[in-house]
């Protein structure tokens, strides 16, 4: 397992690297002090499953950095770790295309869990945020479950099928042909542009849709 740490912060850096490798002694750390440092490190070392980012640094505005290494990495999942507790900044990050937002004030256990939910293709949502996050009843926020649907692509809409039929990502990656990696980054993408959480919550918020009939139709 490769993981790639972002924060312009060296001591930082250091600590994050330390509790990942007690929980993780096997995986294997880079580091990146910036946007640029970050991409060249994702470009040099295609085996890495997952970036830690903090969104504050220098020379970096707003969510430019997310966005950057969301559009040039897409397969490769982002858990934001920063010093923001905003639950603004909070949904944000997850709106930009964050696959888990975790304070740096958490602890060791926080921090480990949201790494495996993330490594597992799910969401990782800081405690009590799913309550007021959006889009929340009555916010107008969330689309109608035809549209949020409908931002799938072919291979997510075959992928979403295999998650409904208790498909586990090994047994999907062996059917599409592809690596582990691929499905788990497919996954992230359905979470978000569905709008839910959890496997479960795909399953639960679908099961009124007939996928079998657009399945035919994209296999052929």
């Amino acid at each position: 397992m490769e993981l790639l740490i972002v924060d312009d912060h060296p001591l930082f850096r250091e600590a994050l690297a330390s509790t990942i490798g007690l929980s993780y002694p096997e995986a294997v750390l880079h580091e990146a002090d910036g946007i640029a440092a970050a991409c060249a490190a994702l470009a040099a070392h295609r085996g890495i499953e997952l970036t830690l980012l903090d969104l504050s640094m220098q020379g970096v505005s707003g969510f430019d950095g997310l966005v950057t290494i969301r559009a040039r990495f897409p397969r490769v999942p982002i858990l934001v770790v920063s010093g923001h507790e905003d639950r603004r900044i909070m949904r944000e990050a997850l709106h930009h295309g964050a696959a888990g937002f975790v304070p740096k004030a958490v602890d060791k256990a926080t921090l480990t869990r949201a790494i495996r939910d993330v490594l597992s293709g799910a969401l990782s949502i800081p405690a009590g945020l799913t309550e007021t996050s959006p889009p929340a009843r009555g916010a107008g926020r969330k689309a109608p479950l035809a549209e949020r649907v409908a931002r799938l692509t072919p291979q997510q809409v075959r992928v979403l099928v295999m998650i409904r039929q208790g498909k586990l990502n090994k047994q999907i990656a062996h059917e599409l042909q592809v690596g582990d990696s691929t499905v788990k980054a497919h996954v992230s993408e359905i979470l978000r542009k569905l709008e839910v959480i959890s496997r479960t919550q795909i399953v639960i918020d679908t099961a009124a849709l007939d996928f079998d009939r657009p399945q035919d139709t994209h296999a052929g």
